[in-house]
């Protein structure tokens, strides 16, 4: 009979839960009871999709609430450490309130607690609540409990790891593009949510303010390694936006990777001057590629001399040394270089846009500038115009090629048309950036027949209203059939 009642008095040990009635039983973390836990995670603050992919975060932030009800009943933290880190060959001192605010200390934390006390973890919450609470009240000696961390991350410095600790008692540690990244791993490898963005001063958002021609390889990598997606897709952004007129003009060319560039490449959102702009960046990265040792951009004239060097039986990329390079070509609207070339592979060009097949030309915009293109025989200027400091149109005219004023920059290498209208498709669209964030403007795609006289001539105007400066103005347009 004593037995019975004993197995019926563990059997209903329960507790309640938030400020209802309801019970759980405390045995487990979760044993099927979703309101249970959802009010459980109401009280300790916790997100309920993450506390059932992770029931460990839910009894860490449970004692992490422990620790804060001691300290604030008692009055008083001491100053004292009581946990001792040992991690990258050296012993960081720290307190246990900070602690609770890495996943990876936590952990850490309370294993050698348990192990130390030689407690079950269904006790270990009275022994915390008991040990706190007197340390602080008495003043007692305390007695320090040592974790350590192993660390491979060849990012994980002395100093960003420092930074990273020094994250779990201050709001905001400034840092530095030399230490970002390492700081970055260190908080992946503490689980210290908090200091991988939000606010100015963590690491991705310190990342997102300095992204430049040297630091896009590697934050961008760091993204990918951390799962970081709004590092990778500012970083896409960002290179889509400068690959051709600011990163194809310097030696970090050099450095970008290949994924990175292929999915740039696509990104319908590319900027670029000319199709044959592009082209050339591409090929400049390709020579980079081939030629490790040279330290500055060659010249156009270096960069034909040397593939024309390979053999002429067949074109460069069908030969060993540029096969791999192929989907990247084939990233390119090489019909809009020439009038009557294409992509010989592709077969004639799909008359729709976002298939890549579309022509494309742009303006990058600080003030007010024109410019004067020619595609199949017809000839257009595209114009930005500046109407005050935040006030922007861009639009586009064709225009005869007898108006010209240096014909020959422009119908050298064209056709000429003598069609008095013509039918086209276009868009256009603008960007810039803006406290870190790119704004995008565009009008729909419209279809309108372009003649010589006023009003047919002249396309519709994109208006802006905007404080960011450059402005990246891109036009693409395809001719259907008429």
């Amino acid at each position: 009979m004593k037995m019975l009642n004993s197995q019926r008095k563990i059997r209903m040990e329960r507790r309640i839960v938030g400020a209802t009635n309801r019970w759980r039983f405390p045995q487990d973390h979760f044993c099927g009871d979703l309101l249970a836990l959802s009010q459980m995670c109401n009280v300790l603050n916790v997100d309920l999709d993450d506390a059932l992919k992770n029931p460990d975060k839910l009894c860490i932030s449970k004692f992490q609430k422990l620790f804060t009800e001691s300290i604030m009943d008692s009055g008083t933290q001491s100053g004292e450490a009581d946990v001792i880190l040992d991690c990258l060959g050296f012993k960081w001192e720290l307190h246990h309130p900070q602690i609770f605010q890495s996943e990876t200390l936590a952990k850490l934390y309370l294993t050698a607690l348990i192990q130390n006390t030689k407690s079950s973890q269904r006790d270990l919450e009275k022994i915390l609540k008991v040990h706190s609470t007197e340390r602080m009240k008495k003043r007692s000696p305390v007695k320090k409990i040592i974790i350590s961390l192993r660390i491979n991350d060849p990012a994980v410095t002395r100093v960003a790891f420092a930074l990273a600790l020094k994250n779990l008692y201050m709001n905001e540690v400034e840092m530095t593009v030399d230490n970002v990244l390492g700081v970055l791993a260190s908080a992946h490898i503490l689980q210290f949510n908090r200091l991988f963005r939000n606010s100015p001063h963590r690491c991705v958002s310190t990342m997102l303010n300095r992204l430049t021609p040297c630091t896009i390889k590697n934050f961008y990598l760091a993204g990918c390694k951390y799962k970081e997606e709004q590092l990778t897709n500012a970083c896409e952004k960002w290179l889509a936006m400068n690959l051709v007129p600011l990163v194809g003009t310097q030696i970090h060319l050099r450095h970008i990777p290949e994924p990175l560039l292929y999915k740039v490449l696509k990104s319908p959102r590319l900027f670029t001057f000319s199709e044959f702009h592009l082209l050339k960046t591409l090929l400049m990265w390709v020579y980079l590629q081939m030629n490790g040792k040279v330290q500055t951009l060659p010249i156009h004239e270096t960069m034909l001399a040397f593939f024309s060097s390979f053999p002429k039986k067949s074109c460069f990329l069908e030969q060993d040394p540029g096969h791999s390079w192929m989907p990247l070509f084939l990233c390119l609207r090489l019909h809009g270089i020439t009038s009557a070339g294409e992509w010989r592979q592709h077969g004639p060009p799909e008359r729709s846009f976002y298939t890549g097949h579309e022509v494309r030309a742009a303006l990058q915009e600080y003030t007010t500038y024109s410019e004067t293109i020619s595609i199949y025989g017809y000839f257009f200027e595209i114009k930005g115009i500046k109407h005050d400091t935040t006030s922007y149109s861009f639009s586009m005219q064709r225009i005869r090629h007898t108006d010209l004023e240096c014909p020959s920059s422009v119908c050298e290498h064209s056709t000429i048309s003598l069609r008095s209208e013509r039918l086209v498709k276009y868009e256009i669209r603008a960007q810039t950036l803006v406290d870190g964030r790119w704004q995008e403007f565009g009008t729909n795609q419209i279809m309108q027949k372009f003649g010589f006289i006023k009003p047919g001539c002249k396309s519709h105007a994109l208006k802006i209203q905007t404080v960011g400066i450059p402005i990246y103005a891109s036009f693409a347009f395809i001719f259907p059939a008429s």
